[in-house]
């Protein structure tokens, strides 16, 4: 299979439910991308999410935490697809990508 780089990054292998949204990056303009690619989970719902964690280890959720815990987790797993997305259609668009030390400063 060659490499195409006129084709943008395929969307076929996400979940349904954000296939449209990660169509739509490939319009975004570079610093929205950039924007999307920097973003984190907010500090509040990490801290929940190991609290929650932790109560799972020892058995102590509730069917409301469990749901809650369910949520995070999808939440997070979705934004770090966005995140890889925007880098792909990034590079897809020319841009010139960091290292990934340079990623996690």
């Amino acid at each position: 299979m060659t490499n195409q780089r006129n084709a943008p990054p395929a969307v076929d292998y996400a979940p349904l439910e954000l296939q449209r949204e990660l169509i739509a990056m490939q319009e975004l303009t570079i610093e929205d991308l950039l924007t999307i690619g920097q973003s984190q989970v907010p500090e509040i719902q990490q801290e929940l999410h190991l609290q929650l964690l932790e109560k799972n280890q020892t058995n102590q959720l509730s069917e409301s935490d469990r749901l809650l815990l369910r949520s995070l987790r999808v939440s997070a797993d979705y934004l770090m697809l966005k995140k890889a997305y925007s880098y792909a259609v990034l590079k897809w668009k020319g841009y010139s990508i960091p290292d990934f030390e340079q990623l996690v400063k």
